[in-house]
């Protein structure tokens, strides 16, 4: 309402004076003019509901026929240049809708500043998660990189695609490396398993051989429960060795405990199996009929069963012992002298290789001239033979040392090889892996001199044979792999021949020449397995070709970082740059620069980034001090703003000038202190009441003044020293108008009723100032209006009208006037 009576009463021209006594001239314009107002009200609403656009929202909300109209346009406006226009246009005219678009536009600066701080917020989450991905720091690693992810769910929908596509890349090589991470734990915890069952083998196997080594002669261990120990103890230690390092002192340990096991193993299994030949034998030495025949049939079951001499000795095998070590009768020499001669001459030139052999510890040649020199020495008769005996025996017993070492550490070790190659025949194996055991198996035979013993070896070579088979048919297509992959090779090479021969240096796409030169290496790796003397050739082609490709790469590869180097050097110069925030769109501009240089070598590129970042994050340190400066600032001013608040904030219209004018002047002291966003609110409301305060009391004054003029014309006529000099200038030259009407339209400013008889006047009045002010088109407030009608009143002539009871309806208006402000 308050706003249509403003339009209402907008002409600044004097309406004529029209008597009471002709109103028939007047009355017909009252409803034309409704006519013309409705019309216009429908044709707005009809423009509302047409979905109008901004320009057009803005302008029925300032010209809007009613107030709820121009309020529905108001809350419609979104753009904020119409809001920023319509706030400026519609402040002092239209209060409703001013502070519709001043809310308005506050939300959407707070709106705006809430989608800043999310961009904002998407591209830390982007960096940190990026950083994640490359850190060395991986202490709590799963829980940051969940956080990272909750995080990322609230502002996901905020992200534009490329965001979103580098934060789901930073998080898989999250993944990745959680991964990896998992499976080192998994792999060392493997490792550390399989350490500790190798230590309990070594442990148990120790305590095992210590236990056989302290027990009673008499009392034999089952031959049964001795295997199953040695194959428990053998799969054991092949899991806890599988794929993994063992220590040189650690395998040597177990191969010779399970080698003296072994030894004890098989000497009871033999010993089980003669049993009858024993008993046989004790009842020949028990009954003293021992002949040559038992004693050879004793020495022979004795090294048959080669019990190991750590070992107690069994109680059985005590009377072939002692039957074995009774003396053979004298074999008859051989009588032809010639030939003993030469077989004496023959020995003796044996006798020192032997003797050179067993001091090299060189077992093969040893049993070849032991046997030599045996034959030898069997044939020599008495006479021959008796100089040389002593020696034969001395060299006998050293090669006889030497074979029962040698039998000790081959003979059980190529029975172990023997299982151990049946055992790895039937296991399912990756081809590759599986060949190169049974290499390393077939060169550990081939390292204990072979086997004398023919079934040992058949028993070897068959498990050889029989693990090989399902390798064969995997090597056979692996060689046509290999050709395959020498062809792709091939292919490789041709590729990239073309590629140089046509290649224009001065135009290319460097980035994608490197993608060529990165994609010709991972698939020439790739095609692997190949023949090695094949793949010579091609190998030395491919070599001279990316040659040629990585020439220019790497001269393009200069140039750049010969480029970014200057970008670093610009940055450095930054540091110190003044003003900061120049420095800062500088900076901004060289980030720019360094991602529009081409390729670098990674890294030189690593090195240079670096020193990028490192002169770009000292140029925003600087303002991070400026900005904990100011926040400083900040804080000294909000709390002398909080004293100030806390101080004037009860002053009123009531209060006295002197407190007024202190408390505008602490507030205007603090205009240029930077203040938080709050107490800068406040502070802008408090001065805003103190001027309207101000401004209040100032027209308390002038409507005092206005009052006192008024009272004094009613009584007689004024001066022109008595009146405002600006009055007579602006005014002076106007037709006058009559007291009462002066009084009525003062009425009408002020909303204030006027008597009785002059309403139909009034009505008149209102109709004319309608008329004057749709075609003047120009408003003046109340004020200006009522200071109009005073200075008419002050300064025309002589009227009948300018009379005590007019004067106080004009000064009753004013002082409704004043109320209602």
């Amino acid at each position: 309402m308050a706003a249509f009576i403003q339009k209402l009463f907008k002409s600044r021209k004097a309406t004529p004076v029209t008597s009471p006594r002709a109103p028939t001239k007047s009355e017909p314009a009252q409803p034309k003019e409704q006519d013309t107002r409705q019309q216009l009200k429908e044709q707005q609403e009809q423009q509302l509901r047409s979905n109008p656009d901004q320009p057009q929202l803005a302008t029925l909300a300032l010209e809007g026929v009613t107030a709820a109209l121009r309020l529905d346009a108001a809350n419609r406006i979104h753009d904020e240049a119409q809001l920023q226009q319509v706030q400026k246009q519609a402040k002092g005219r239209d209060k409703s809708v001013y502070q519709t678009v001043k809310q308005a536009l506050q939300s959407l600066k707070e709106r705006q500043a809430a989608e800043a701080s999310t961009r904002e917020k998407v591209k830390g989450l982007i960096r940190q998660v990026q950083d994640q991905s490359v850190s060395e720091d991986t202490k709590l690693y799963q829980a940051r990189l969940d956080a990272l992810q909750e995080s990322w769910r609230i502002v996901e929908s905020q992200a534009n695609p490329e965001q979103a596509q580098q934060f789901l890349e930073a998080v898989h090589q999250c993944r990745d490396r959680l991964n990896k991470m998992e499976q080192a734990r998994h792999e060392e915890a493997r490792h550390q398993e399989q350490t500790r069952q190798r230590s309990e083998t070594l442990a148990l196997l120790r305590e095992t051989l210590t236990d056989l080594k302290s027990q009673d002669a008499a009392e034999l261990p089952s031959v049964s429960a001795l295997d199953a120990f040695q194959k428990t103890q053998e799969n054991r230690w092949l899991e806890a060795t599988r794929e993994t390092q063992v220590g040189k002192q650690e395998q040597k340990d177990y191969e010779q405990h399970m080698l003296s096991f072994r030894n004890y193993l098989n000497a009871v299994n033999r010993l089980s199996q003669a049993k009858e030949a024993i008993n046989e034998l004790a009842e020949a030495a028990d009954t003293e009929q021992a002949t040559d025949a038992h004693r050879d049939a004793a020495t022979a079951l004795l090294k048959q069963i080669d019990w190991p001499t750590d070992f107690p000795q069994p109680v059985s095998l005590s009377p072939v012992r002692k039957l074995a070590g009774k003396p053979k009768a004298p074999k008859p020499a051989d009588a032809n002298q010639e030939k003993q001669k030469a077989l004496a001459e023959a020995l003796q030139t044996s006798l020192p290789e032997l003797e050179a052999a067993l001091e090299a510890r060189l077992f093969k040649e040893s049993r070849q001239l032991i046997k030599l020199a045996q034959n030898q020495f069997q044939q020599l008769d008495q006479r021959h033979r008796k100089p040389l005996q002593a020696r034969m025996q001395l060299l006998n017993g050293q090669f006889r040392e030497l074979s029962d070492w040698q039998g000790f550490a081959t003979e059980p070790k190529q029975i172990a090889l023997c299982e151990q190659m049946e055992y790895l025949a039937d296991q399912p194996m990756e081809p590759e892996a599986k060949a190169e055991r049974i290499k390393d198996l077939q060169n550990e035979w081939r390292d204990l001199g072979g086997s004398s013993d023919r079934a040992l070896w058949s028993r070897f070579k068959a498990a050889s044979d029989a693990a090989y088979e399902p390798c064969k048919v995997y090597f056979e297509a692996k060689s046509g792999l290999k050709q395959a992959n020498l062809d792709k090779r091939n292919a490789i090479c041709d590729q990239l021949d073309t590629f140089l021969a046509n290649a224009d240096w001065t135009v290319i796409d460097w980035k994608a020449a490197e993608r060529i030169h990165q994609t010709a290496r991972e698939e020439w790796k790739g095609a692997w397995p190949v023949d090695f003397r094949d793949n010579r050739p091609v190998q030395k082609r491919f070599d001279e070709l990316l040659k040629k490709l990585e020439r220019p790469l790497d001269q393009e590869r200069q140039n750049n970082e010969a480029l970014k180097q200057t970008v670093v050097e610009k940055a450095q110069a930054l540091i110190n740059h003044e003003p900061l925030q120049e420095a800062m769109e500088q900076a901004k501009a060289l980030q720019n620069d360094w991602k529009a240089v081409g390729i670098t070598r990674h890294r030189e590129d690593r090195k240079l980034w670096q020193a990028f970042r490192k002169a770009c994050d000292q140029i925003f340190a600087r303002r991070d001090a400026e900005r904990s400066a100011q926040q400083e600032a900040t804080q000294h001013a909000d709390q002398a703003a909080r004293e100030t608040l806390t101080k004037f904030l009860t002053v009123t219209v009531d209060s006295g000038e002197p407190l007024l004018d202190e408390a505008r002047a602490a507030v205007a002291q603090l205009s240029g202190e930077t203040l938080s966003p709050g107490l800068r609110d406040q502070l802008q409301q408090l001065r805003q009441r103190l001027n309207s305060i101000a401004q209040e009391k100032a027209l308390q004054k002038r409507i005092t003044t206005w009052q006192t003029l008024v009272t004094g014309r009613g009584r007689a006529q004024l001066s022109s020293e008595a009146v405002p000099e600006k009055w007579i200038s602006l005014y002076g030259d106007l037709d006058g108008q009559n007291g009462r009407d002066l009084a009525i339209r003062a009425e009408i400013l002020a909303g204030a009723s006027s008597p009785e008889q002059d309403q139909t006047r009034r009505m008149e009045i209102q109709v004319q100032r309608l008329t004057d002010g749709m075609g003047n088109g120009v408003a003046e407030t109340p004020i200006k209006e009522l200071e109009k009608l005073v200075a008419l009143w002050c300064l025309q002539p002589d009227n009948e009208d300018i009379t005590p009871e007019n004067g106080e309806r004009l000064n009753q208006a004013l002082a409704t006037l004043l109320q209602a402000d």
